[in-house]
């Protein structure tokens, strides 16, 4: 059973309401994303991306969008009590949508997207809205990217390793390029389960990649895992 809040070094998260919890994938997207001056986080859930990119980009401000109620709700909550405030605001808004009647220009979009297309439901309406790519497929996602991205922003997602051909299929279908890739492996001897990707409407001279490890053969952080999160999580 889930905890009903998560404490990080300058902000806690409620996620009693949220249907996606706070777990690694999101984690690792709001410590390793790219930032600007105005961010949209994309699939808030409990702001936790929207909240660790506030707190690693002092100058942006950060939208938040969700189609679920509740956890809009509980992300305005989240957002209300920390020190970030000011300058994150969270938004019920579906991403098909956004920004079409005012429009904003975004210089940098990050996603923790649904991923699971082809498996069963979940009894549980509200997890299947946030896992499931019935609620938002990768093609609508890059779309809807391509539109609110600044011609020089970056838009960075954190995808299951499964998923990395058809997330890039379609980001490159869009018009996108890929700028960096990120694969992740859980311990050293395990193959790359999480991926993260960044891309531009513009090709990069050099794409940056590279394949990290989240825990040493005792238990405890990698040291890239470790310096990537010192910021935020509490424990050593």
């Amino acid at each position: 059973m889930s905890k009903a809040y998560f404490s990080f070094k300058q902000f806690t998260l409620c996620q009693s309401q949220c249907g996606m919890k706070v777990g690694t994938d999101g984690t690792l997207l709001g410590a390793w994303a790219s930032g600007g001056e105005h961010i949209l986080d994309v699939g808030t859930g409990t702001g936790l991306v929207a909240l660790m990119m506030a707190q690693r980009y002092p100058g942006a401000r950060v939208t938040a969008i969700d189609i679920d109620p509740l956890a809009v709700s509980q992300a305005r909550q989240n957002v209300a009590a920390s020190p970030f405030a000011d300058r994150v605001e969270v938004l019920l808004s579906d991403v098909r949508h956004h920004g079409l009647h005012a429009p904003v220009p975004y210089d940098a979009i990050v996603a923790n997207p649904p991923y699971f297309e082809q498996s069963l439901t979940s009894p549980d309406a509200q997890r299947t809205m946030a896992r499931h790519t019935a609620t938002l497929s990768y093609r609508e996602l890059a779309a809807a990217v391509w539109r609110l991205l600044t011609d020089g922003g970056v838009f960075s997602v954190v995808i299951p390793q499964g998923c990395r051909s058809r997330m890039m299929g379609e980001a490159l279908l869009a018009g996108f390029s890929l700028v960096g890739e990120c694969g992740v492996k859980t311990t050293l001897r395990k193959p790359v389960r999480r991926c993260l990707l960044a891309f531009a409407k513009h090709p990069a001279q050099v794409v940056q990649r590279s394949e990290e490890v989240l825990q040493l053969a005792d238990g405890s952080r990698s040291k890239w895992y470790d310096s990537l999160t010192r910021d935020f999580y509490l424990e050593k």
